[in-house]
C-alpha cells in the first residue's frame, strides 16, 4: 500500500531528546489522527463528519444524546468567575509554544488562537483544555461550517461584480487569494426587561391667522404628559467576542441560523483556526444591554406616539439573564489592489459576503454629475410649466 501521509519534515524540526517540559507540551496538544494511514482528520463540510483528506477514510462525529446548547445563568457564571479570579489562578497568555507530536516541530499559539495548523507537516493541532479551564467560560455549542469553499468563493465573486462603483478592471479580475476558516467566538445574551417611562406627547395641529394679506395657515404642537410601561423579552443579543476582528463587517453577517448550533465539540474544528474570546462575559454583557437599551428608547417613542416626542425619563430592569457561548464560522480572505490591503468575511453558514473595496472617484464624480443634471433638468421643466 502506498504510503499517502505528508512527510514529517524531520530535518527542519527534529524533535530532539525528549524532555519534561516536551511531555507537558504533549499534553496539551489535542490531534485527530486518521485510523486508516495516521494523517490528521478534518472536518469535512459536505458530509458533515471527519474525514481524511489523503486516503478518504471518513469518521463520524462524536455525539453525547444527552447534551444540548441550552441558555446559562448569567449572575451565576460570574459569581463563579470573580471566585476563581480571587484565588489567583492565572490563565496563560500571550504566546505559548507546543510540540507537534506529528513532526516534533514547536508550533506557536498567539493570543487567543486555540486551533492552527503546523506549518511544517500541515496537522492540525488544537490547545488541549483551552475550552474548559478554571478561569474560561466553556463553550455552550458550535455552528459547523456549512458553506464550501468553493461556493464561498462563487459568492464572492458574484459579489465583486456587484460592486457597481468599484474600478472597472477590478470587477473584472476579481479577487484573488486564499480562503481561511476561522471559528469566531460569540455572546448571546437572553433578558426579560420590565421598563417605566415618562415623557411629553406632542400633537400637530394648524391655525388660521391675520386676515387680508396677512392671513396665513400656522402649525402649531398641542403638549401632553405621558407616563407608562411594559415588558420586553430580548432572545439572543449576539455580541463578538474578539477583538481580533473586523467588526463592522462581522457585525454585518448576520443574521445567523442559531437553531442550527450543535453542542461544542472540538472534532468540528479541527482543519480551522479558532480563537477564544478576549471580550469578557460581563463586557460582552454590557455591549448587549447597550443594543437592548436602544431598542427600549426607540419603543416607548413609539408608545408614546405623537408626531414628536420629548423623553424625560426610562427606567429599566433585566430580570432572568441568561448566556451562551458559541463558536461561529467565518471565511476570511485578505487580498491587494494596488498599493491597499483589503479584507473580506464570508458567513460560512448562509455565504453571505462583506468586506473592504476599493472605489473609483471618476464613477463617483460622474454619478454626481449626471444627479445634479437631472435635479437641473426637472427643475427647469417644472419652471416652465
Amino acid at each position: 500500500m502506498t504510503d499517502t501521509r505528508p512527510p514529517a519534515f524531520d530535518d527542519q524540526a527534529p524533535a530532539g531528546p525528549a524532555t519534561a517540559n516536551d511531555e507537558r507540551r504533549r499534553d496539551n496538544v489535542r490531534r485527530f489522527p486518521c485510523e486508516q494511514c495516521g494523517a490528521e482528520l478534518e472536518f469535512d463540510i459536505h458530509a458533515q463528519s471527519l474525514k481524511c483528506p489523503y486516503c478518504g477514510f471518513a469518521k463520524e462525529l462524536t455525539t453525547d444524546p444527552d447534551a444540548f446548547v441550552g441558555e446559562q445563568d448569567f449572575a451565576g457564571m460570574i459569581d463563579r468567575l470573580r471566585a476563581r479570579h480571587a484565588e489567583k489562578r492565572e490563565q496563560p497568555k500571550g504566546l505559548r509554544e507546543l510540540r507537534c507530536t506529528a513532526c516534533g516541530a514547536v508550533v506557536s499559539f498567539a493570543g487567543t488562537l486555540a486551533s492552527t495548523e503546523c506549518a511544517y507537516c500541515g496537522a492540525s493541532l488544537q490547545l488541549d483544555g483551552v475550552y474548559d479551564a478554571p478561569d474560561r467560560v466553556p463553550v455552550d455549542g458550535v455552528l459547523p461550517f456549512i458553506v464550501e469553499r468553493k461556493r464561498a468563493r462563487g459568492n464572492l465573486a458574484a459579489w465583486v461584480r456587484s460592486r457597481w462603483f468599484a474600478p472597472n478592471d477590478f470587477r473584472r479580475r476579481g479577487v484573488e487569494g486564499r480562503f481561511n476558516g476561522v471559528f469566531a467566538p460569540y455572546w448571546t445574551f437572553d433578558s426579560a426587561t420590565a421598563t417605566h417611562y415618562t415623557g411629553r406627547r406632542g400633537d400637530h395641529y394648524w391655525v388660521t391667522t391675520g386676515t387680508g394679506k396677512n392671513k396665513r395657515r400656522e402649525r402649531r404642537t398641542r403638549w401632553r404628559s405621558v407616563s407608562g410601561a411594559f415588558r420586553r423579552f430580548f432572545d439572543d443579543i449576539l455580541i463578538v467576542a474578539s477583538g481580533g476582528l473586523p467588526q463592522k463587517r462581522v457585525n454585518a453577517l448576520e443574521p445567523w441560523p442559531l437553531a442550527r448550533c450543535r453542542p461544542f465539540n472540538q472534532e468540528m474544528l479541527a482543519g480551522f483556526l479558532a480563537r477564544t474570546y478576549d471580550v469578557e462575559l460581563d463586557a460582552g454583557f454590557t455591549l448587549a444591554r447597550a443594543q437592548m437599551d436602544d431598542a427600549i428608547a426607540a419603543e416607548v417613542r413609539q408608545r408614546i406616539g405623537g408626531d414628536v416626542q420629548v423623553v424625560n425619563s426610562i427606567n429599566t430592569r433585566y430580570d432572568a439573564v441568561t448566556y451562551k457561548y458559541l463558536l461561529l464560522p467565518i471565511w476570511m480572505l485578505a487580498y491587494r489592489y494596488g498599493e491597499k490591503s483589503y479584507q473580506v468575511v464570508v458567513n460560512a453558514a448562509t455565504g453571505e459576503v462583506q468586506g473592504d473595496r476599493p472605489y473609483s472617484w471618476v464613477k463617483i464624480l460622474l454619478a454626481i454629475v449626471f444627479g445634479l443634471a437631472a435635479v437641473a433638468v426637472i427643475a427647469f421643466i417644472a419652471s416652465h410649466r
